[in-house]
C-alpha cells in the first residue's frame, strides 16, 4: 500500500541505534516513550466497532449486526468516515506530545468480519452476519469509510479481525484448536479478509486467539505470510488479539515458555503483540530462535504506519485540522438515526397490524424497552443523548398514551434495571439525582436532578457538565416494590477492564438501614432484601475516584408481581409492544455468567429465554393485540404465533428508540433484511464447536427456518420484472444484469433487492461437500416512491461466478445456472429468475 512504501522510505527510525530491549518495547501495545528515537508513548489498542468506543462521548451507531441489517454499503462506508473523524477530533484536542493511553490512538482495532456461523456465539453482534459476500462488501465499506480517501494519508488505519477461523465458543477460545476443510476455508473463512485487504486496503490486520490445524493463528506463517502476504499482497502491519501470543505458550502448549513463544509468533508473521509477551524477544534473539532482521522487519513495519498517521518523526498530517468539536456532532447523531432506522427489519405483520395508529392506548413491557446497554451493545463509547423504546414511543405517542411495565427479567437468575415504577421521589417515578465536584459529597450539589432510573456509562465521560476526574453523586428517595416476597438487589459498577488502580465506592441504605459500604472491588455488590410491599426510603451514595465506568441499580424481583404489572397495564391497553429478547448482559465476549441458557458469554438455546415466553403467554391470554420489538446481537427462536407483528431491532445505538417509535407509528418504513437465518430451535444446529459449514447458514442449511437470511417486510409491495430470461458468459469474464421494480403499494419504501446464484445440481452436489444450496452474488438498495419504478443493475465478475471444490479449488465452472433477482430468498420475496449459462472451459482463480 502506498502509505507503507512512503512511510518506510521517509521514517528516521535507525534499528541500530536501538538495543534489542527498546525494539521489542516499541513491538508491544503499550508502547514507552523512546526520546532517542524521538517516538513519544503511544497505546495501539483502540475500537471502534460501531462508534468510536472506550473514550468518553461518542457517536453510537446500532451494533455491528444491526449495521449488516441495513444492507447498505454506502452508509456502512460513512459510519466508518464518522468514527475516523471522531478519533480524530479526540486525538487532536490532546497536547501533541501527550501520552496516547488504551483508546486514545488512531489505529482502530475494527471491524470484526469473522462469520457468524453459529447464533450461540456472543460475539456474533459484532460481525456483519453470516455471509461471506456480504459480509466482504461491508468489511470494504467500513475499512476505506476510516482509512479515507489518500491512501498516502491515511485518516485513521482500519484492523479486519480476527484471522482466521474464529467464532466461539468463548469458553476455551484462548486454545482451541480448528480443522476447517479447504472448502469451507475458500468458501467461508477467508472471503471477507481478502476483500478486505485486496480491495479495501486494510493498513493492519488482526490474528485470532485459536489454531488452525495444529498452529495458533498468531504463529502462522501459512496464514500471516503465505496466504495473507504472498497471496493477497499485504504490506501493512500485523497485532496479535490481546494475549494471543502469550496464549501460544500458555494455552496451546505450543512453545514451552514465553521467549518460544514470542520468537514463534515473530516468525510466523505477527510484527505488533497487544501485550507483554514480546518483552521475551530479546532472550529469544540470545537464543538463536528470532533474528534481528526479523526483529526489525516488524519494527519498520509498525513505525511507518505512525508515521504515516502523522503522529511520529515530525510527520505531519492533513487530518491534524480536524477540530475538537467533530464528536456526536447533529450531522453525525443524524446518521446515526439514519443508520437505525435502515436496521430495523419486519418480520412479520400479520393483519397489517403496524403501523399503529395515533391516539393509541400502549402498553410498553419488557425490561429492555427502557436500558442503556440494551442501545449500546459491546465495544461501544458514551452516547450524548440516548433514546430507549421507552422514551421514544412516548415521544412519538404521548406520554399520557404510554404505560410501562417491566413485565419480567430476561432469564431467570439475571438481574434487570430496577425501573421508573419501581421508584419515587418528590412525586414522581424516578429518585432526585445530586452531583457534587467534590470527594465524598462535600459541599453543596453541582446539579441536583430528577433521573428515572439509575443507569450510568461514565467512562472517560463526566455524567453532568463541570465534573472532574474525581466527583460524588447521592440517589435518594423512596423503592416501590411491586410486591411482596424474595427480592434480590444488585449495584452494579462496570470496572475498567485494564490498568485499573482502585475503584469507585458505594454506600446504601434502605428503610435508613445500611446494606452497603466501600469500594465495589468486583463491579457488583448483591444485597438479598424481603419485602412485605410498602415503599422504602432508598439512598445510594457514589465516590468516583478510579477509571469504573458506570453505576447501575439492577434486580431481580418475585416473578409473579413483575408479570401481573404487565397484565394489568396490558387490560389498560389498546396495544400491547413487548420489548424483549437478549442483551450485553447475557450475550458477548468471556462474560462472567452463567444462567439458563447462557455461559461465558455464549447461548446454549437460541430460543427466547423461559422467562420473557411466559411473560408473552400472559399478554397473549389478555387478547389484547401484541406486537413484540426484539432486541438481541444474534438470531432468536420465536414462536411466531407469540403475536401479530414483530421487529428485529438489534442493539440499534444511540437514536433506536426513536427509530423503533417511527417504525411502529408508520413515519418509518422498515427496509432493513436479515443478515443471518433465524432457526427454529437449536437442534437445528451442529455441534458449536464443529466449524464445519454442513447444516450451516443459508448456502447449507437443508431444514425450514423461522425466517430466511435477507428476510424483510416492508408497509409497502414490491414487483419485479426482468429485461431477459437467459444470458451466458463464458467462463473466466464478467457479464451484467438488470431487473426493474415497482413499488405497487401505497406508501413510499425502500426494497433492498438480492441477487443469488444458484449452482447446477452436477455442480452443486458433486464439486462441494456441504452441497451449495445458493449464494448471495449482489444487492442493492433502492427508495421509490408509490407507483414509481427503478432499476437495480448487477455486474458478475468471475470470483461471484465461482464455486470452490472440496480441495479449496475455487474456479468458474462450466454449467446451466439461475440467477434469482428479488427482494429476498427465492420462495421468500417477489422476484424473477433469469437462466445463466457459462461457457467454456474451467478457469481457475487466485487465491
Amino acid at each position: 500500500m502506498i502509505w507503507m512504501l512512503l512511510a518506510a522510505q521517509a521514517a528516521q527510525l535507525d534499528p541500530a541505534a536501538m538495543t534489542p530491549e527498546e525494539k521489542a518495547a516499541q513491538l508491544q501495545s503499550s508502547a514507552p516513550a523512546d526520546p532517542k528515537a524521538g517516538l513519544p508513548a503511544y497505546d495501539w489498542w483502540s475500537e471502534g466497532l460501531h462508534g468510536l468506543a472506550r473514550d468518553g462521548y461518542a457517536t453510537v451507531f446500532p451494533q455491528a449486526i444491526g449495521m449488516a441489517a441495513t444492507w447498505d454499503a454506502p452508509l456502512v462506508k460513512r459510519i466508518g468516515d464518522v468514527v475516523a473523524t471522531e478519533a480524530r477530533a479526540k486525538f487532536n484536542a490532546r497536547p501533541v506530545d501527550a501520552e496516547r493511553r488504551i483508546y486514545e490512538g488512531l489505529t482502530i482495532w475494527s471491524p470484526n468480519i469473522n462469520i457468524f456461523r453459529d447464533p450461540r456465539w456472543g460475539r456474533g453482534q459484532e460481525t456483519y452476519g453470516e455471509d461471506p459476500y456480504l459480509t466482504g462488501r461491508l468489511g470494504v465499506a467500513f475499512v476505506t469509510g476510516l482509512q479515507g480517501p489518500d491512501p498516502a494519508h491515511p485518516k485513521v488505519i482500519a484492523t479486519p479481525k480476527h484471522f482466521a477461523v474464529h467464532s466461539g465458543p468463548e469458553a476455551g477460545r484462548d486454545g482451541f484448536d480448528v480443522d476447517p476443510s479447504p472448502q469451507d476455508l475458500e468458501a467461508t473463512y477467508f472471503p471477507a479478509f481478502r476483500a478486505a485487504i485486496t480491495e479495501g486496503k486494510a493498513g493492519s490486520l488482526m490474528c485470532a486467539y485459536n489454531a488452525i490445524h495444529g498452529v495458533p493463528a498468531c504463529a502462522s506463517a501459512p496464514l500471516l505470510v503465505d496466504r495473507l502476504r504472498r497471496d493477497w499482497g499485504f504490506t501493512g502491519f500485523t497485532v496479535s488479539d490481546c494475549d494471543a501470543v502469550g496464549n501460544v505458550q500458555l494455552f496451546h502448549h505450543y512453545r514451552l515458555d514465553a521467549a518460544g513463544a514470542a520468537a514463534a509468533s515473530l516468525r510466523g508473521g505477527t510484527d505488533l503483540n497487544c501485550g507483554t509477551t514480546y518483552a521475551a524477544l530479546p532472550a529469544a534473539l540470545r537464543r538463536g530462535l528470532v533474528s534481528e532482521s526479523e526483529i526489525d522487519t516488524a519494527l519498520a513495519r509498525t513505525q511507518a504506519a505512525r508515521r504515516a498517521l502523522g503522529i511520529a518523526y515530525g510527520a505531519t498530517s492533513p487530518w491534524s485540522r480536524i477540530a475538537p468539536d467533530q464528536v456526536a456532532t447533529p450531522a453525525h447523531q443524524a446518521t446515526a438515526l439514519e443508520a437505525a432506522r435502515k436496521s430495523i427489519v419486519l418480520l412479520q405483520n400479520r393483519g397489517d397490524r403496524l403501523p399503529l395508529k395515533p391516539g393509541v392506548r400502549i402498553a410498553v413491557v419488557g425490561a429492555d424497552a427502557d436500558d442503556l446497554g440494551v442501545l449500546q451493545g459491546n465495544y461501544h463509547g458514551t452516547a450524548v443523548a440516548p433514546v430507549t423504546p421507552l422514551d421514544g414511543i412516548r415521544r412519538a405517542f404521548g406520554a399520557g398514551n404510554v404505560r410501562y411495565a417491566q413485565g419480567a427479567v430476561l432469564a431467570d437468575g439475571a438481574p434487570v434495571l430496577v425501573p421508573e415504577t419501581a421508584l419515587r421521589a418528590d412525586g414522581a417515578a424516578g429518585l432526585r439525582a445530586e452531583y457534587f465536584a467534590t470527594h465524598d459529597l462535600a459541599g453543596a450539589p453541582l446539579v441536583t436532578r430528577h433521573e428515572r432510573r439509575i443507569d450510568l456509562d461514565f467512562n472517560r465521560a463526566a455524567p453532568v457538565a463541570g465534573l472532574g476526574a474525581t466527583w460524588s453523586a447521592r440517589w435518594s428517595g423512596e423503592l416501590v416494590p411491586p410486591g411482596p416476597g424474595a427480592y434480590r438487589l444488585v449495584v452494579d459498577v462496570p470496572a475498567c477492564w485494564k490498568y485499573c488502580k482502585a475503584h469507585d465506592a458505594v454506600r446504601l441504605w434502605i428503610d435508613g438501614r445500611p446494606l452497603a459500604t466501600g469500594a465495589v472491588a468486583k463491579g457488583r455488590i448483591e444485597i438479598p432484601l424481603t419485602s412485605d410491599g410498602r415503599a422504602l426510603s432508598f439512598k445510594l451514595e457514589l465516590d468516583h475516584s478510579s477509571e469504573d465506568e458506570g453505576i447501575r441499580l439492577l434486580w431481580e424481583p418475585p416473578a409473579d408481581a413483575l408479570r401481573g404489572e404487565a397484565v394489568a397495564a396490558a387490560k389498560d391497553a389498546d396495544v400491547v409492544v413487548a420489548v424483549v429478547g437478549l442483551s450485553p448482559d447475557l450475550e458477548g465476549e468471556a462474560l462472567s455468567v452463567s444462567v439458563p441458557g447462557f455461559v461465558g458469554g455464549d447461548r446454549t438455546d437460541i430460543a427466547l429465554p423461559f422467562a420473557q415466553r411466559r411473560l408473552l403467554d400472559a399478554l397473549k391470554a389478555t387478547g389484547k393485540p401484541l406486537v413484540i420489538v426484539l432486541t438481541s446481537g444474534s438470531a432468536v427462536a420465536l414462536d411466531p404465533q407469540a403475536a401479530d407483528a414483530i421487529l428485529a431491532a438489534w442493539y440499534p445505538g444511540e437514536a433506536g428508540g426513536t427509530a423503533i417509535a417511527e417504525t411502529l407509528a408508520g413515519r418509518n418504513n422498515p427496509s432493513g433484511r436479515l443478515p443471518v437465518t433465524f432457526y427454529a430451535s437449536t437442534n437445528d444446529l451442529p455441534a458449536f464447536v464443529d466449524y464445519g459449514m454442513k447444516e450451516r447458514t443459508y448456502r447449507y442449511f437443508t431444514g425450514t427456518p423461522l425466517w430466511r437470511f435477507g428476510h424483510g417486510l416492508s408497509y409497502t409491495r414490491f414487483a419485479y420484472a426482468a429485461p431477459v430470461a437467459r444470458i451466458s458468459v463464458v467462463a473466466g469474464q464478467s457479464t451484467s444484469i438488470r431487473v426493474r421494480v415497482r413499488n405497487v403499494g401505497a406508501r413510499a419504501g425502500e426494497d433492498v433487492v438480492q441477487a443469488y446464484l444458484v449452482p447446477p445440481a452436477g455442480a452443486g452436489g458433486g464439486l462441494t461437500t456441504p452441497v451449495l444450496q445458493r449464494q448471495l452474488v449482489g444487492f442493492s438498495r433502492l427508495a421509490l416512491a408509490p407507483g414509481k419504478h427503478g432499476e437495480a443493475s448487477f455486474t458478475l465478475d468471475p470470483r461471484r461466478l465461482s464455486l470452490v471444490a472440496r480441495d479449496g479449488t475455487r474456479a468458474v465452472e462450466p454449467g446451466a445456472y439461475r440467477l434469482f433477482l428479488g427482494g429476498g430468498q427465492p420462495g421468500d420475496a417477489a422476484g424473477v429468475w433469469v437462466d445463466l449459462a457459462i461457457t467454456g472451459t474451467r478457469q481457475v482463480l487466485p487465491k
